[in-house]
């Protein structure tokens, strides 16, 4: 993991010859604190504007913005760790975040004792200086579940929802029917277009195609492959298939999508 602040960030990026402004689709978690100043980011093309106080947690491979103007003139910290380096991870909403009162106090104590641990590498073992910054890191995460606490009541969509997602996530680049998941999961698909609109208001065949057009933005934004190449990857046929499933649910052709969003400051 690192603890970088705002200055360390833009050298590195610098350094590196990565335009500062340039989408980004990072392997690894991001936790975003803007000490002054305003920063705007987008994230899987939704924007967010981080003023002072305020907190983000962009997840690993979601694409990721930022404002050049803003990260050059804000200061701050970014905190980066890689999936696993925590046992779990508290779920966090994904819309900024600002602590008050109380609360505020104690998340930024909790910043400053894992800043602290973090820049005194030599005081302990490698392996137990590790093993600190893991539980500070939580702790600082589970202070910031706490800005909007989840609802008591059990998880909406239950075991159907919650089964269906993570093979939505393992297979949605070779599986576009819904019936298909239902044979495997040992649904019907009527019970799992139930459990999605319980849990996220969508059908099953919305919720599926929709995280397939995320993946074709994040896709087309993020590398220069051609549209034929990603939709192959994304598991069509033929490139008119991907074409039509692309611009009726975006308004808008893949090549259309990148050539728009990247000519733009903040997509």
């Amino acid at each position: 993991m690192d603890v970088l602040p705002f200055t360390e960030l833009r050298d590195r990026v610098r350094r590196r010859g990565i335009e500062l402004g340039a989408p980004i689709r990072p392997s690894f978690h991001r936790l975003v604190h803007v000490r002054t100043g305003t920063l705007e980011h987008t994230v899987d093309f939704t924007r967010h504007t981080l003023d002072a106080g305020q907190w983000l947690w962009v997840r690993a491979g979601q694409v990721l913005q930022h404002s050049a103007e803003g990260l050059a003139r804000a200061q701050g910290t970014h905190i980066l760790w890689q999936p696993g380096f925590l046992p779990t991870e508290p779920p966090l909403d994904a819309s900024p975040l600002r602590p008050e009162g109380p609360h505020a106090r104690a998340v930024n104590l909790a910043l400053r004792h894992l800043t602290s641990q973090y820049d005194d590498l030599g005081s302990l073992p490698l392996e137990a200086h590790v093993e600190v910054l893991r539980h500070l890191l939580a702790v600082l995460l589970l202070q910031l579940s706490g800005v909007h606490p989840p609802s008591p009541s059990p998880a909406a969509g239950g075991d159907a929802f919650h089964r269906f997602h993570a093979a939505v996530e393992r297979d949605f680049a070779r599986r576009h029917r819904v019936a298909d998941y239902a044979t495997d999961l040992g649904y019907s698909v009527r019970t799992l277009t139930r459990a999605c609109a319980e849990a996220t208001g969508q059908t099953a065949k919305q919720y599926l195609d929709a995280r397939i057009l995320l993946e074709a933005k994040r896709l087309l934004v993020h590398t220069d492959a051609p549209s034929i190449t990603i939709g192959a990857q994304l598991g069509f046929m033929e490139a008119t298939d991907f074409t039509k499933f692309f611009r009726r649910r975006e308004g808008r052709t893949p090549v259309q999508f990148r050539a728009q969003t990247r000519g733009t400051a903040l997509y």
